[in-house]
């Protein structure tokens, strides 16, 4: 066997600059699709945790403006939702709408605690506002149903505002009473989220925000936990329907589009799925296809060695060697090759997504109204890179087999007179 390993090593270091260009493919398709593979599952991840926080079967729903005549009114109105529109979500749509419930804000509030103080928004909302969002409670409660119908002045605020207001005097922020524009609330509550955009909202109970603060029954928006609603075409028809509904309420063309908005999570969780299936293919696609160019390289060198070295074997079985072992030693070094490059190109994929995971592991993207992530931990199942590297292997070995068959089935007149 010593022999073997000896003849391996003195072929290739006879032939340097060939077999590194050959290990140069083979170690080059491995860290390609390792990494483009990392790269792929950076996309995928981010999709999947944003997916994972929310409720994907929501909608949320905007007032608008028209952009139809309608009735005798022109187009170019404003379309502001209000209570009777939460009213008609609620029960107008039993099958489809498990839950409605709607959110008022007021912006740009003074919220202050001794001499500290911060200017945030302030949204008045339900209590099951934390199943639809991303808002994760920190300490203490969120907003309940007693909140709700005896409007109580209490609020929850967001981790870092409390750390602002409270943090200097070392008070404990559950329990204390601040000042937001001229009305005084109790803080029950914490939250904390990922968003890194700055927009750190207060919650109040949304009928204390709407009775305290003047809004009168207008709302912001809708947002609506829906059942029975599994495909695209049925969400359309839904939709088609709740426009109609609240189309009576103010007066609009039900076909209007603009008039309302809605933004229909499951939907675009539908489409987000299959542009993840086509990125998945498209990876594997061009990953498998970078393996196959170092295939195909092994596959040269093989051929290109069995050639050159035709005059060898045939010496080697006129002193009565078997064709076993001519076969056998073309195959070792195949998988020699093969193997040591393919491990290179291994280990450099993965400390690349290892590296894009230190650098770039979260990457988030502003959208205004709240922060997405777009990329999360580019790192590959380390089962994954070895099955590539296995399966690399045994192309390789099969790349190596056909020409060594080759050889060792010339026989021995023919191979000596080869040149």
């Amino acid at each position: 066997m010593f022999d073997i390993w000896q003849e391996i090593y003195s072929t290739i270091k006879r032939n340097k600059l060939r077999t590194f260009l050959t290990g140069f493919a083979v170690a080059w398709g491995i860290f390609m699709l390792i990494v483009l593979l990392g790269a792929g599952n950076g996309l995928i991840h981010a999709f999947e945790e944003s997916a994972s926080e929310r409720a994907m079967n929501s909608m949320k729903i905007w007032g608008g403006r028209t952009t139809k005549a309608y009735d005798g009114l022109k187009e170019g109105r404003w379309i502001p939702l209000d209570n009777k529109d939460l009213t008609v979500s609620s029960e107008n749509f039993p099958e489809q709408i498990i839950n409605a419930q709607a959110i008022v804000r007021l912006d740009a509030t003074n919220i202050s605690f001794g001499s500290e103080y911060v200017n945030a928004q302030l949204n008045g909302v339900f209590p099951k506002y934390t199943e639809v969002e991303a808002v994760k409670l920190f300490k203490g409660r969120f907003i309940n149903e007693i909140d709700i119908k005896e409007r109580r002045k209490v609020v929850v605020l967001h981790k870092k505002t409390a750390e602002i207001l409270f943090e200097k005097t070392h008070t404990e922020a559950i329990g204390q009473h601040i000042n937001a524009g001229n009305v005084v609330l109790q803080v029950v509550g914490l939250y904390n989220d990922k968003s890194d955009s700055g927009d750190r909202p207060g919650f109040i109970p949304f009928t204390t925000l709407q009775t305290i603060y003047n809004k009168g029954d207008k709302v912001n928006n809708i947002t609506l936990t829906t059942q029975n609603l599994t495909s695209i075409k049925a969400n359309e028809n839904f939709e088609k329907e709740y426009r109609k509904a609240l189309s009576h309420n103010h007066r609009f063309d039900p076909t209007d589009d603009g008039a309302i908005w809605i933004w229909n999570r499951f939907t675009d969780y539908l489409q987000q799925q299959k542009g993840m299936g086509i990125l998945r293919t498209a990876i594997w696609v061009i990953g498998i296809f970078t393996l196959l160019s170092g295939i195909v390289g092994v596959s040269n060198i093989m051929l290109i060695t069995v050639k050159e070295r035709t005059r060898e074997f045939g010496i080697r079985k006129a002193l009565g060697a078997k064709p076993k072992s001519i076969l056998f030693l073309i195959i070792i070094e195949s998988i020699s090759i093969t193997t040591l490059f393919g491990y290179i190109g291994m280990v450099a994929g993965i400390a690349t997504t290892e590296w894009m995971n230190q650098a770039f592991g979260r990457q988030t993207m502003d959208a205004g109204m709240f922060s997405e992530t777009v990329f999360l931990n580019p790192t590959v199942d380390i089962q994954i890179a070895i099955q590539a590297t296995l399966t690399l292997i045994i192309a390789g070995t099969l790349a190596g087999f056909f020409p060594a068959k080759k050889a060792a089935s010339i026989p021995p007149i023919e191979a000596l007179r080869a040149d």
